[in-house]
């Protein structure tokens, strides 16, 4: 058998074990729907705040890369619900259910923008969780950072506060409706069939323990969702470079640190050198591009994470100032991977370039320095 067939066959294996999973779980939910059905247990008198709340309903929101505001959209549907909710009929009720999301986008409270952040329509695979009655976080939440990642993808959790706001779970707080979100993509992969089939197996059992039931989107929907977003994050996945050549002899690593230091550079415990921003993150990095081991070196690089920090800071700008007065302190050029000297004029384009790559990613949404996107390019 070849190597090409042994791909096919494995592929295949995974992805018939994820439908499987799949498929399990759909009977699971029915049975415990007739288990609900024809139970006898009462709710908790000192838990209840009116009517236990319906079972949310499952939602996805497709991801927008192309300029279209994801947020938007969800803050509309949550006005626009909120005048109407009071005359729909019944017959509306089963046709249009209520979106488990809307007001999140409406954040106006430092809660409910944490949460908006910890759970985002476009980012993540929503999984609401319909609860049985209301429950106390300090209940639930150790059972839930029992699932907290699948694979290299977080998974978070928010709770509809009795006060009627959408936080993240805390102890004190009481919920009357759950909602998970995994995050569909990283910098490194997408969700694959094998990570979703080990969450819906886990969330079944986290759903029994807290007496929920998890409403798990389409499999092959949220595969290719994620496989769009993983693309766009792929596609920009931008750190830029340049570098500072010694004119002379290699600089020594002991003078070089002081000179570094008094430029305002930190150094790290993991021995990088990077320029801090004021709020506690940092605008770009520098290595000596050798190993701790050297007394010299005849070269540095300073390295911007492009989508990790927000245009308004202008660290590309910064980057470069600081490399010229490197230049100055330690009689360097400026030059590219080649070596070759960079002119004012080259530096210029590169930094009409940096612009237009803020601006894609701003028409996706997913604005430079934003949690989106440091979520994303983590």
């Amino acid at each position: 058998m070849t190597d090409f067939q042994m791909t096919l066959f494995g592929a295949g294996g995974v992805f018939i074990a994820g439908v499987f999973s799949y498929n399990k779980w759909q009977e699971y939910k029915a049975k415990k729907s007739v288990e609900r059905a024809f139970s006898s247990d009462h709710d908790d008198v000192l838990m209840r705040k009116g009517a236990a709340p319906a079972a949310a309903p499952e939602v996805r929101h497709e991801p927008s890369f192309d300029g279209t505001d994801a947020s938007a959209s969800v803050a509309g549907a949550s006005g626009a619900g909120a005048g109407a909710e009071a005359q729909r009929d019944e017959r509306d009720e089963r046709e249009t259910p209520s979106d488990p999301v809307v007001g999140l986008a409406d954040a106006a409270t430092p809660a409910a923008e944490l949460a908006t952040s910890l759970v985002d329509p476009l980012i993540d695979c929503l999984l609401p969780m319909a609860l049985e009655a209301p429950v106390r976080g300090d209940k639930i939440l150790p059972i839930l950072h029992t699932l907290r990642l699948v694979g290299n993808k977080p998974v978070h959790y928010i709770g509809l506060h009795v006060n009627g706001d959408w936080e993240p779970i805390v102890h004190g707080g009481v919920y009357t409706q759950l909602q998970g979100g995994v995050q569909m993509a990283s910098r490194s992969t997408a969700l694959n069939e094998l990570e979703y089939s080990e969450l819906v197996t886990r969330l079944r059992a986290v759903a029994d323990e807290i007496g929920a039931e998890a409403h798990v989107p389409d499999m092959i929907e949220v595969m290719a969702e994620a496989r769009t977003l993983h693309r766009f994050v792929a596609g920009h996945d931008a750190q830029l470079g340049v570098n500072l050549h010694s004119n002379g002899a290699p600089w020594a690593i002991n003078t070089l640190i002081g000179a570094l230091e008094k430029q305002g550079f930190d150094v790290r415990p993991d021995g990088r050198f990077v320029m801090p921003d004021g709020d506690g993150g940092f605008l770009f990095s520098l290595s000596t591009n050798v190993t701790l081991a050297e007394e010299t070196t005849p070269r540095l690089t300073l390295l911007l994470d492009v989508p990790c920090v927000a245009p308004a800071r202008d660290a590309f700008g910064a980057m470069l100032a600081c490399a010229k007065s490197l230049m100055g302190r330690l009689d360097g050029t400026i030059v590219d991977d080649g070596n070759q000297a960079l002119s004012d004029a080259a530096l210029a384009e590169i930094a009409g370039q940096v612009q237009e790559f803020y601006q894609e990613m701003e028409a996706a949404d997913i604005p430079a320095g934003s949690t989106r996107a440091l979520r994303l390019f983590s």
